[in-house]
């Protein structure tokens, strides 16, 4: 592992590291393993879809498909892990907050069974607010795609 700066390459990072840039929690916790940062520029994350999902048993029983706004939150938190190591915000308290999603789209459907791969690059960073571009896909095959920006804050009440 590669130490913090622009363009330093860091990982892999496993669910205990992951926990620590996040504050997500089962069962909102969507990126189960960091492959690979390069601080300042991208990430590529590992969400391992399985049948025990909560969002199984509705959407949809007999054709259980991962809805496509969880796609997105799986993206936006890649993108958070990659601020966090990005920005050095790891143990700051500090969160990083959805602003705006734009463009999404919906290419193919994620299925219990698979490895969702989340890839996610700086398109703006500043202190407070960055903006990225996000593409999941299953096996080399775009499932979706969307451009958002996040805020960099503190927790509500602090």
């Amino acid at each position: 592992m590669s130490e913090q700066g622009s363009g330093a390459v860091i990982g892999p990072l496993d669910i205990r590291r992951v926990m620590a840039a996040l504050p997500h929690r089962y069962p909102m916790l969507l990126v189960d393993r960091v492959e690979k940062i390069v601080t300042d520029q991208s990430i590529t994350a590992i969400k391992a879809v399985s049948m025990n999902e909560g969002f199984f048993q509705g959407h949809f029983p007999g054709r259980p498909i991962m809805p496509g706004v969880l796609i997105v939150e799986a993206l936006a938190q890649a993108a958070g892990i990659l601020a966090v190591e990005s920005l050095g915000l790891a143990d700051s308290g500090k969160l990083v907050y959805f602003m705006a999603i734009e463009g999404a789209k919906f290419r193919n459907p994620v299925e219990p069974g698979c490895l969702l791969q989340l890839d996610v690059e700086f398109v703006q960073k500043r202190a407070t607010v960055c903006k990225f571009t996000g593409r999941a896909s299953v096996d080399g095959k775009l499932a979706a795609e969307a451009s958002f920006t996040a805020m960099i804050a503190d927790p509500p009440g602090s």
